[in-house]
Parts: C-alpha cells; sequence; structure tokens
C-alpha cells in the first residue's frame, strides 16, 4: 500500500470516528436548547452562587471521575500482571471510553480494547481473553449490586419519580435488563469458570439451528474466547480476583457518586437522600446499557431530569445538573479522545507501512 493510499485510509477512519460523535453532539445540543427555553434556565443559572463550598462540590465530582478512571487502569494492570505500565493502561482506558462514547449503549465500545491492548504490547488471543474478563467482572458487580441497593431502598421511594408511566416503563425496563444480564452473567460464568467445554459444545450445538445459523461464526468465536479465558483464569489466585474487582466495584461506584456531589452542590436540602440519590444512578446505568444512541446521548440527559426531578426544586436546576453530569462523565471523554485517537491512528498506520 503506497503512503497515499495510507493518508486516505487514516482520513476515511477519521471520520468513521467524527461523524457519530457530531451527530451525537448535535442531538444533545438541539435538546437542551428546546428545553432550555421552555424552562428559562437562564434566569435559573444567574440564580446560582458559585460559592466556595459549590465550587468544592463540583470538584469533588470531578475527583470522583478520576476514581473511575483509576480503577479501571488498576484493573487493566491487575489482569496484565503489571506488564501494562500505569501510563499505557490509563491510555487503554480512556480510549475504551471514548469508544463507548461513540458508539451505541446497546452495542458497547469497549469491544475495540483488544486492539488497544494489542497496540500496547499485549498478544492478540491474550487481549481478547483479558477483555472478555473485564466484561465478566462489569456484569457480575451490576448482578451482585442491584438485590443490596433493591434491598436497602424501598421499592417505592427508588421508582418514585414522574408519572405514573414514567415509573411502571422504567421499572419494567430495570428489571428486565437486569434479567438479561443475569443471565448473559451466568452464561460467562458457566463458561469461564465451571465448564468451559461443555458451554462451547452446547453454544455450537445451539447455533447449528437454522433461526441461529446466521450467527454461528460470532458464537463460535465467543465459545472458543470463553474455552480460552477460562485456561488462563482458573489458575489464578484468590487475590487476584479480589484485586481485579475491587478495581471494577471502586471505578462504577465512583461514577455513581459524581451526581451525589453534583447534589452536595446544587440542591443541599437533598443531603438525607444521598442514599436514594446513589441508588438511583445504578438504575439509570442499568437502563442506559441498552440505549441505541452514542454513548446514550439524548436518553441520558431526558433520564436524569425525569428521574431525579422529584429531588430538585425546578426542572430548569435538574437540566443545569444535567448538563455538569454529562460534561464530567461523558463530553470529557470525547475530548481525551480526540487528543488520543488521531496519535493512536497515525501510529497504527506508521506501523503498518513499516511491516
Amino acid at each position: 500500500m503506497t503512503k497515499s493510499n495510507d493518508t486516505r485510509s487514516s482520513r476515511m477512519n477519521w471520520w468513521k470516528v467524527l461523524l457519530p460523535v457530531l451527530i451525537g453532539l448535535a442531538a444533545v445540543g438541539w435538546l437542551f436548547w428546546r428545553d432550555a427555553r421552555s424552562q428559562n434556565i437562564g434566569a435559573v443559572w444567574q440564580s446560582i452562587s458559585f460559592t466556595p463550598y459549590v465550587i468544592a462540590c463540583i470538584a469533588l465530582a470531578w475527583c470522583f471521575m478520576l476514581g473511575r478512571d483509576f480503577g479501571l487502569s488498576w484493573r487493566f494492570r491487575a489482569l496484565t500482571d503489571r506488564q501494562l505500565s500505569w501510563r499505557q493502561a490509563i491510555k487503554v482506558n480512556c480510549l475504551c471510553e471514548f469508544t463507548s462514547c461513540i458508539t451505541p449503549s446497546a452495542v458497547g465500545g469497549s469491544s475495540l480494547g483488544m486492539v488497544f491492548l494489542n497496540r500496547e504490547g499485549i498478544e492478540l488471543g491474550r487481549a481478547t481473553t483479558l477483555m472478555l474478563t473485564t466484561l465478566f467482572l462489569d456484569e457480575l458487580f451490576f448482578v451482585v449490586s442491584c438485590p443490596l441497593v433493591v434491598l436497602f431502598t424501598p421499592v417505592g421511594e427508588l421508582f418514585s419519580s414522574g408519572g405514573e408511566a414514567f415509573q411502571t416503563g422504567l421499572q419494567l425496563t430495570f428489571w428486565l435488563v437486569y434479567a438479561g444480564i443475569t443471565a448473559w452473567t451466568t452464561l460467562l460464568f458457566c463458561g469461564i469458570i465451571l465448564w468451559p467445554n461443555g458451554i462451547r459444545a452446547l453454544i455450537n450445538r445451539l447455533f447449528r439451528l437454522r433461526l441461529l445459523r446466521r450467527w454461528q461464526q460470532q458464537a463460535t468465536a465467543l465459545a472458543d474466547n470463553m474455552v480460552a479465558t477460562s485456561a488462563s483464569l482458573r489458575a489464578k489466585p484468590f487475590r487476584f480476583w479480589l484485586e481485579t474487582f475491587g478495581g471494577t466495584a471502586l471505578s462504577w461506584t465512583s461514577r455513581y457518586l459524581v451526581v451525589n456531589a453534583l447534589f452536595l452542590a446544587f440542591v443541599p436540602q437533598a443531603d438525607p437522600h444521598q442514599w436514594l440519590i446513589l441508588a438511583r444512578q445504578l438504575v439509570v446505568w442499568v437502563v442506559l446499557m441498552v440505549s441505541p444512541t452514542p454513548g446514550g446521548a439524548g436518553l441520558s440527559e431526558w433520564l436524569f431530569t425525569e428521574f431525579y426531578g422529584s429531588l430538585i426544586p425546578s426542572a430548569a436546576l435538574a437540566l443545569i445538573m444535567a448538563i455538569f453530569w454529562r460534561v464530567i462523565s461523558y463530553y470529557v471523554y470525547l475530548i481525551i479522545g480526540a487528543i488520543l485517537v488521531p496519535r493512536w491512528l497515525r501510529d497504527a498506520f506508521t506501523r503498518k507501512s513499516s511491516k
């Protein structure tokens, strides 16, 4: 391949990366513009006093997001037996988060993590195994944490926001998605830990059926990856699982606590409801797993304003808080990705040309 062809391919990939970002930003921008006009958001914004306390709480929200990145980077280090440096682990984490921001939540962007790990010196087969492990750990966290949240939070308070139709739809969606997560996690657990060869044989046999044959290749690859992952993980000590799951729990909990810090800043009267705020974040992220838009764009902001509306004095303030939440937990990764991806693509094409 000539240098000019490499350049054209690089530009083409650039547009593949940027186009969904621009579409997502345009959709969210239109949503904010429409709601801002109806809610008189300007007057509410002017009424906010950015005292040292408010600024400190906003800074705390950023610290919680850094805690989320630390947890995932720590997990990458543990999974690779410290083969990745902290710098490499942070880079892989940011690239994975960027691809999650520009792909539908229902699809997920972390599947490219194996490519990112491979570029950092991890063999491709092992990188695939590691990403399947991260998927299992993330799903396991939701399976374990959801019952705990429901147990310690009255159901009447957990879903009591918005109209009756919203509450019913949200509760139904939450439990359906949770049931799907539980089934998927059980399959991964059996395929990775308990009966890898048996699960592979079952999947291969199941996807020979005429109705499922179109997905046979993907299912076979998944089954083979489960067996490879099992061979890598079954000999791991308990300390390995404690460390990797600890990093997973730290990352997700830190992500949820961003909203708690924002409530401390903008709605201090909601302090007695801090546990409820945290519990509702778990519901939000479970529901966003089936979002068809890139990074949950549009749906996230609407869900935040509706779901937390009962705890916030006005709809305009809820929208302002949603903006802060999305800037901290979403848009910052678009900016980081815009900085990292050009260099990553350039390095990738340079290696390809040299070979």
